[in-house]
């Protein structure tokens, strides 16, 4: 017992009762109220329940069906929900018709730097900001990020362009902070099975944008986005950003067929990376084209002012006057696949 779908007539307190019943048994539940019918999902070890225990359920008032999820992730599954979902970031939708375009430096460097790329993605069609204050890199001895001032750099600029912020956190005792100034938080590749993390960014009330990890699996990266779900946090968004293999000829293998079968398994919404999925700036622009042209419900493009002086993933960043070119050579092939840059 995995679903516990109510009857469009179910009360309030029907459902209360319903909920009553399962935290009884030591179970917690998920409530995903649709347009037709709300929908339980039972959170816990449900194999401890009995078939009988489960017809009990299936008689209760209110219900219409008890269902069995044979995927090992429930929330994030397509049997949990069939409809998409939509996450509404300050009026900006991820998992609509439009795709939006999130934009900016890897790292935040500096104030005046920042607002000058954060205006320049703004004027060409950008829909978010993004920049790392926290930096996860290779090696000890790069830049680290500016940590809270960086992050109060990435505030002034939504105040002075209206962009939502995306930045990453790295350890869970910077949550508090990140959610301050915030609006999407991002999981990197280094941390999406860092479970304890993926938990606490469960607990709060921010979208999350989960990466795909480095050599993870369609069915690995699923299941830490349920960590996240199962803690009540159901607005995640899944990105896709290039895998490990044999390949060198890019810095990543940009898994475009993970779009398609993601949107197969799943009703979350799926951006692409596709700055860090080649690492070589002359190849985003038609990786990013190609991720709209698979269903892509979003993207996220690295843009520096002078990338031959960043901080971070220079040799992967777009200059301002080439991003500005990509967002409007994008426009007909989203178009061509029924949706809208």
């Amino acid at each position: 017992m995995d679903i516990i779908v109510l009857k469009p007539t179910a009360t309030e307190e029907e459902l209360r009762h319903i909920t009553k019943k399962l935290e009884s048994r030591g179970l917690n539940a998920n409530i995903s109220k649709g347009t037709e019918r709300t929908i339980i999902g039972v959170i816990g070890d449900t194999s401890k329940i009995t078939e009988e225990e489960e017809d009990a359920i299936r008689a209760m008032s209110g219900v219409e069906e008890v269902m069995r999820i044979l995927k090992p992730y429930k929330l994030a599954s397509r049997e949990f929900k069939s409809e998409d979902t939509v996450i509404d970031i300050a009026g900006r939708k991820i998992g609509e018709k439009k795709i939006p375009v999130i934009a900016g430096p890897c790292a935040v460097e500096g104030r005046t730097i920042l607002m000058r790329i954060a205006e320049e993605v703004k004027a060409a069609g950008a829909s978010f900001i993004r920049g790392g204050a926290y930096k996860p890199r290779t090696s000890p001895y790069s830049f680290q990020g500016l940590g809270e001032e960086g992050l109060r750099y990435l505030a002034e600029a939504r105040e002075k362009t209206g962009l939502p912020v995306v930045t990453e956190i790295m350890d869970p005792r910077d949550l508090d902070v990140i959610v301050k100034y915030a609006d999407v938080i991002q999981i990197g590749a280094r941390n999406m099975q860092n479970f304890r993390l993926l938990l606490e960014v469960g607990t709060v009330d921010k979208p999350v944008l989960l990466k795909r990890g480095l050599s993870a699996t369609i069915k690995e990266w699923l299941m830490s986005a349920e960590y996240i779900m199962s803690k009540g946090n159901q607005n995640v968004i899944l990105c896709e950003r290039g895998i490990r293999t044999f390949e060198t000829a890019t810095r990543n293998t940009l898994d475009l067929s993970a779009v398609p079968v993601l949107k197969q398994l799943t009703h979350l919404p799926v951006v692409v990376d596709p700055s860090h999925g080649v690492g070589k700036w002359d190849l985003v622009a038609p990786m990013a084209k190609a991720a709209v042209a698979a269903g892509a419900d979003g993207l996220l493009i690295e843009v520096h002012s002078n990338p031959e002086e960043a901080m971070s993933d220079g040799e992967q960043s777009l200059k301002p006057d080439v991003f500005k070119r990509l967002m409007g050579e994008l426009k007909p092939i989203a178009a061509a696949v029924g949706r809208e840059i």
